[in-house]
């Protein structure tokens, strides 16, 4: 075939491409931040046509440092810088961290005897050997009633702060890992106390943000794991979340990823129209390689999977470089 047919053929699948692309909602499309909230302040984000805002995240000891004593500010700074570039903020409530040097929960939750420590350790086990366990962050209490009445009253007061001036609100990630045997459970944790208090999370969440989007990242659950051990918990979650109108998401936008196409994927399809949905680029999954093609991913095909495949409404991307400034960046400029 000669080379300007080669050209016209190439043109017109790019031109159906984005046809079909522009006749499906396109996503909107934030850069995830993390705690990193200085990085807003970059030109090559905030003057971005394609990027409709930001997402950071916010550890609960800093906007509770004392019982009841609130401190929004860091959120408020962000906010007012945002809405000058016209740009929107999303938060992210952080209560649990991957690493066991820190902690996300506030210094009296880990004190005062009233709440248990306050936190949890959980684990990596290796190759799957619960005699082989070790420490791999901490989260905090969730099912722990005492624990959950102080972070409901942070939600609450967040909700009163910002429900309508802010894009959204999501929370982590549902995914715990205390083993399957019990050995490693905390005191209080069954699989069941767990599932109700991510539900009561829910409640809490999109009562405190009914103007806002209010999202509740559920990607998997301790306990069991799909298909073969279902014990109904991550799709309680969505079948609540579709009850009550809150938006579902995750971490980890992994194109045709066995494990979630397993679990969350299939889940996140069927919330279209019931409520907001929206998956996290994380560090990793710009390299991730595509099970049906054998090959590392692009980020239009990472688009186009959370577009035309999950129907997401939002897509946040992270900023591991190369793939942010050379790939995502453009891309995004790019979008119609």
């Amino acid at each position: 075939m000669k080379k300007n047919a080669l050209g016209f053929w190439y043109g017109l699948s790019l031109l159906l491409w984005w046809a079909q692309a522009a006749a499906q909602t396109a996503p909107r499309n934030f850069v995830f931040f993390s705690q990193e909230r200085e990085r807003i302040h970059d030109s090559t984000f905030y003057r971005h046509p394609g990027v409709a805002g930001a997402q950071i995240t916010y550890p609960w000891k800093q906007l509770e440092p004392r019982p009841g004593a609130y401190d929004f500010s860091a959120v408020e700074d962000d906010l007012r810088f945002l809405e000058a570039q016209g740009k929107r903020l999303f938060i992210q409530i952080q209560d649990v961290t991957f690493d066991s040097q820190y902690y996300a929960v506030p210094l009296y939750l880990r004190t005062d005897t009233a709440y248990h420590g306050g936190v949890n350790s959980q684990y990596e086990f290796a190759e799957g050997r619960e005699d082989q366990a070790s420490k791999a962050g901490w989260v905090s209490r969730r099912w722990d009633p005492a624990v959950a009445a102080r972070f409901h009253s942070l939600l609450s007061a967040l909700g009163r702060a910002f429900d309508g001036r802010i894009e959204g609100i999501n929370l982590p990630e549902s995914s715990v890992e205390f083993g399957d045997s019990g050995k490693w459970y905390p005191a209080g944790f069954t699989c069941e106390t767990y599932r109700d208090a991510i539900r009561e999370n829910m409640r809490v969440l999109k009562q405190a943000f009914p103007k806002s989007v209010a999202i509740q990242y559920a990607n998997f659950m301790p306990g069991e794991w799909l298909p073969h051990n279902d014990q109904g918990y991550l799709k309680s979650l969505y079948a609540y979340a579709r009850e009550i109108h809150c938006g579902m998401g995750g971490p980890d936008l992994k194109v045709h990823q066995r494990y979630q196409m397993k679990h969350s994927y299939g889940l996140l399809r069927e919330m279209q129209g019931a409520a907001p949905t929206g998956l996290a680029v994380q560090d990793g999954n710009y390299s991730h390689v595509n099970p049906q093609t054998g090959q590392p991913v692009t980020v239009p095909e990472i688009y186009d999977f959370g577009k035309t495949y999950l129907q997401l409404d939002y897509i946040f991307w992270c900023r591991e470089e190369p793939f942010y400034t050379r790939d995502v960046l453009p891309f995004l400029k790019a979008l119609p």
